[in-house]
């Protein structure tokens, strides 16, 4: 090569250097900073305890601190807005459930978010069984004593609000039993089990890890649990189909999304580390102390999970008329 020719060469490798630095910096291993996982529900509840446990793991994974940060409001919306307005690089993901992200869009009218197009499916964490509590005064031991009671005698039950899977379960249970318990919707689960405890209230139907350390305290007592099997935590609770309400045979999922547009690499990065999280024992025990079932999926399953139960529960909304708006 002639030494003009490497002149020029060595030139415009120069004049390319300032071009090529942006480029080494977005290839930079994620996360190079501290990752915020936004709950978009009051701490105490199912989703603030799994999300707990999955920040600290991954903390001690990425070297870099993941931040619970709990926004409450309108069912989940506060929280889940704040996430689908925030830049889709991976430094924002979301805690949500199905309650929240497949059950809120035949809730209210008008959302400020899409719950598909605005968030990536990142990974299923676990299938949370719900359970039916009444105050421990009250004298029954089954929802078929339950039945029989509200047959019987006047009953309300408590939940986060209108339209919330706690309402909705309440109202299943009236149309199976052939029961018109009254509900008494609350801005939030912790407010409905607070006059629960106190008795001004009868019954809540909310997650079982909102719960359970106050079933094994004996200051709720467990009638029966959603979902095909008996939770291995809480064996002595049978669940709803055993005691013939067949309708109440699912669990619900608690899963990380990301914000809509975050790059393929980084959603499948999180996928592959919280599915390792997953598989190691002392986070299924934990999960299971809390009456939580690991559930490990892919994203493109997340997914298909969510569309599949915008459609079902927009129908079990229609039937039970309940509206947030």
């Amino acid at each position: 090569m002639k030494l003009s020719s490497l002149l020029r060469a060595a030139a415009l490798a120069v004049l390319a250097a300032p071009f090529a630095a942006p480029s080494l910096h977005a290839q930079q291993a994620y996360p190079s900073r501290p990752v915020r996982l936004v709950v978009p529900q009051s701490p105490g509840g199912a989703s603030d305890a799994l999300a707990r446990i999955v920040a600290q793991k991954l903390g001690e994974k990425w070297g870099q601190p993941v931040v619970v940060d709990n926004r409450a409001g309108a069912g989940g919306n506060i929280g889940m807005d704040a996430v689908a307005k925030a830049p889709g690089d991976g430094y924002t993901l979301l805690m949500s459930y199905v309650g929240s992200h497949a059950i809120n869009p035949s809730i209210y009218k008008k959302l400020p978010f899409d719950p598909v197009a605005d968030f990536t499916a990142v990974a299923t964490l676990a299938n949370v069984p719900f359970v039916a509590v009444a105050n421990p005064r009250l004298p029954i031991a089954s929802v078929k004593d339950l039945a029989a009671y509200a047959g019987r005698q006047p009953v309300t039950f408590g939940s986060a609000g209108n339209g919330s899977v706690n309402h909705l379960l309440g109202e299943m249970f009236n149309s199976s039993a052939s029961v018109k318990m009254t509900h008494v919707p609350y801005k939030g689960a912790a407010p409905a089990l607070t006059d629960l405890l106190a008795g001004q209230i009868q019954v809540v139907f909310t997650s079982l890890p909102s719960v359970s350390q106050h079933i094994k305290a004996g200051t709720l007592k467990g009638l029966a649990v959603t979902g095909t099997k008996r939770s291995a935590a809480f064996g002595d609770i049978p669940t709803f189909a055993e005691q013939g309400y067949p309708a109440f045979d699912s669990s619900f999922w608690f899963a990380i999304f990301a914000t809509g547009g975050t790059p393929p690499a980084i959603v499948r990065q999180i996928n592959a580390d919280i599915n390792k999280i997953l598989e190691e024992k002392d986070t299924a025990e934990k999960f299971a102390a809390q009456g939580a079932e690991v559930s490990i999926t892919s994203p493109q399953e997340l997914q298909a999970m969510l569309r599949n139960d915008i459609q079902r529960w927009a129908v079990v909304v229609k039937q039970s008329g309940a509206t947030a708006d």
